[in-house]
């Protein structure tokens, strides 16, 4: 096996510097991590999609609200996440990590910008994110209230606060329904009025597969979370252990699909996407196995696992605008 490149470890302060607006706005834009926006898009696009499916009509400020609000919410909790990984002294100890996957944007650490001033943005994020919601709550009623105050809460306790999610063993769960389950049967709820066992059944595919990219952008992480007590997952179960509970995501990602379209709310092809990226998920695990020793073959297995979702949740949606139109 040829060596590795030589890693790039994090952002230049002189990539980012200058006062201009463009230069704040793509130090801004950036510190966000945009790379994982994704993840909060896609699942309001397949919710929207599912509402869509059921009701037979789509309402687009209410779709743009919705994405508004939940893009806002993650790049929040990125932000905020950096700020609590600071204070917590995890990313000024991670000498493993896989830029820009693992490790945080760097930017606290690098001097593009402070940590109060990443934390203004985080909160300015959020605030965003709240009048989102309220403008939905005008539109939709009292119900938005408890999708939007779940997020946001999930948003600061993952990283901040006396209780810490990403550090004692739950950040992984907390994420899949921050970015699944939540996003998407809000997003149906907005479109159709209903919240129902298919909806969350819907969910779970996403849900998975959030949870699993998170689950994997901590394995170069585990050296540095350890030493500063931030006990995620692939800290508590070790490589052998968080492979395992990788595949166990993807697995009841196919699952949950072959569920939904037995109870004829998709159409009958609707698992084959998913039973195809469970098998790709075996590749990535087993790069989980091997660890950070391979610093290419895990770059390749966070590329694929963001690949997974991106290709799962566009597969669903897909599915559901299929039914919409042409019916199981």
């Amino acid at each position: 096996m040829s060596p590795d490149p030589t890693p790039v470890t994090g952002p230049s302060a002189e990539q980012f510097a200058g006062d201009s607006p463009a230069q704040v706005s793509k130090r801004l834009f950036n510190a966000m991590r945009p790379k994982f926006f994704p993840a909060s898009v896609l699942p309001v696009l397949a919710g929207s999609a599912w509402g869509f499916m059921v009701a037979g009509q789509f309402d687009w400020p209410v779709f743009l609200l919705a994405l508004v609000a939940t893009v806002c919410v993650h790049a929040g909790a990125n932000v905020l996440n950096d700020v609590g990984d600071d204070i917590g002294g995890t990313d000024r100890q991670n000498e493993e990590r896989i830029y820009p996957y693992t490790g945080g944007s760097r930017f606290i650490q690098s001097g593009i910008m402070s940590a109060n001033g990443m934390a203004r943005l985080g909160i300015s994020l959020l605030g965003i994110a709240a009048i989102a919601g309220m403008l939905l709550l005008l539109s939709k009623g009292v119900m938005i209230i408890w999708f939007g105050l779940a997020g946001i809460l999930i948003a600061v306790l993952y990283s901040l606060g006396p209780v810490r999610l990403a550090a004692i063993g739950i950040g992984e769960f907390s994420v899949g329904v921050a970015f699944g389950v939540l996003p998407v049967v809000g997003a149906a709820w907005l479109q159709s009025g209903l919240i129902d066992s298919s909806a969350l059944l819907f969910s779970i595919p996403i849900s998975a597969w959030v949870a699993a990219i998170l689950l994997i952008n901590e394995v170069p992480d585990i050296a540095a979370d350890g030493a500063t007590g931030k006990r995620t997952l692939p800290v508590r179960l070790g490589l052998k252990g968080t492979a395992a509970v990788y595949l166990l995501l993807h697995l009841a990602a196919a699952a949950a699909t072959v569920a939904l379209t037995l109870r004829g709310g998709l159409p009958m092809l609707a698992p084959l996407a998913p039973i195809a990226l469970l098998v790709l998920g075996t590749k990535a695990a087993r790069a989980i196995r091997n660890g950070i020793s391979d610093r290419e073959g895990m770059t390749r297995a966070i590329e694929m696992t963001l690949g997974i979702h991106t290709i799962g949740a566009i597969w669903l949606a897909g599915c559901a605008l299929f039914v919409a139109f042409f019916g199981a």
